[in-house]
């Protein structure tokens, strides 16, 4: 089993709560960990017919079947026992209970109208490159994480990654979809999937995406929450100083994992992605989620911006901190030119900030300090503070 880089934090927390909430993707690997970490505890599965059946009719009884507490999966399936779970703790401090969910807008809703200081909340996503770096499964060569994607049956089983998306979207993301919202033209909705993934690395128009599909906006809107609800894509806020300049409000859409949207846009091979129009936007996405993954990973909501302003100048990430700001500009070349510090120098010279505290990450293998600003590769991200 590869190490997981959350496991540290899953077991600090679990010093503190008697309730712990992981959420993620399906298949992310929440239920392996948590099994893992908390071998003493029962494991159930609500989303088995007759066990979910059984928990909806009476969850009083239900529950004292576990005294010494349980791993519940998929508890969104079963809303009854948050009011049940409440009351347990309050009257029995010994015991835990770890309560596990894929569709976050479901699970968390519950969770924050019944458990709302009660539990400690952590994300789980797929494998991270630290992760995988002494497994193995390491590859020198990015663009082969940004094809295959980070979801760990496809390291741990070989499963080909084109098998593996494609049963991904009809067995988890149509039948999900259906869970929150019953949609009749799931054709629509897997060309509205595509659209997106079409359109990762730029910024969210939605009536432009409704008029491709032929829906209305006030559909797509719906549709998008669905796909971020369901850990399929997130969105990317720009940053809100300004410096006097007029910035676009529009936030950039991407994807969770970068091999469901190579799936999503036909691409078949590592060489055929070295050659796709899309291949520098994915490498962007790619670098984002590892950044993503660095913060979760710690128990810790997304500090990550971009910044662009309206004659076109733009910093791919800002990493928000306490006292700094540090942008990021991502290039998916393996060789760097001093052009690509163009709109980094910029946006420093506006923002009064140092070239030492910038950084241009690219798929070559090097980082070095440069006059013009740090130059990280892809596989040092872990060298950047983020906190």
């Amino acid at each position: 089993m590869i190490q997981r880089e959350i496991t540290k934090k899953l077991l600090e927390i679990s010093n503190y709560y008697q309730i712990i909430t992981v959420t993620g993707p399906r298949q992310s690997g929440k239920t392996t960990l948590i099994k893992d970490v908390f071998k003493e505890l029962p494991y159930v599965l609500l989303e088995t017919p007759d066990i979910r059946q059984r928990a909806q009719e009476d969850p009083k009884s239900f529950l004292s079947n576990y005294s010494k507490g349980a791993i519940f999966d998929e508890i969104q399936n079963v809303p009854e026992l948050f009011s049940y779970l409440q009351g347990i703790i309050d009257e029995n401090s010994a015991i835990k209970f770890v309560l596990s969910g894929s569709q976050n807008f479901l699970l968390l809703e519950k969770v924050n109208q019944t458990l709302a200081g009660r539990t400690g909340i952590l994300k789980l996503l797929p494998f991270s490159t630290d992760e995988l770096k002494d497994s193995n499964h390491w590859n020198e060569n990015p663009l082969e994480f940004v094809f295959k994607g980070m979801y760990p049956r496809i390291y741990d089983r070989g499963i080909p990654p084109e098998l593996f998306y494609s049963d991904y979207i009809q067995t988890y993301v149509e039948r999900d979809v259906r869970s929150i919202k019953n949609i009749g033209n799931l054709s629509n909705f897997s060309r509205f999937l595509s659209l997106c993934a079409g359109r990762i690395g730029q910024l969210l128009n939605i009536d432009s995406l409704a008029s491709d599909v032929g829906i209305a906006s006030n559909t797509a809107k719906e549709w998008l929450s669905i796909l971020e609800a369901s850990y399929i894509i997130y969105t990317l806020k720009p940053h809100h100083k300004n410096f006097n300049k007029r910035l676009v409000k529009r936030p950039k859409l991407y994807f969770y994992d970068t091999g469901l949207a190579c799936n999503l846009l036909q691409i078949n091979s590592v060489n055929e992605l070295d050659m796709h129009f899309a291949k520098g936007n994915l490498f962007e996405n790619f670098i984002l989620t590892e950044l993503l993954k660095k913060r979760f990973n710690n128990a810790k909501t997304s500090n990550l911006y971009f910044w662009r302003d309206h004659h076109g100048k733009e910093i791919d990430c800002i990493i928000e901190k306490a006292n700094s700001l540090i942008p990021i500009e991502i290039k998916s070349s393996k060789t760097y030119q001093k052009e690509h510090f163009k709109h980094m120098n910029y946006w420093n010279k506006l923002s009064d900030n140092s070239k030492e505290n910038s950084y241009l990450v690219y798929a070559g293998n090097e980082s070095d300090h440069l006059a013009y600003g740090n130059l990280m590769s892809w596989k040092h991200l872990n060298k950047i503070d983020m906190d």
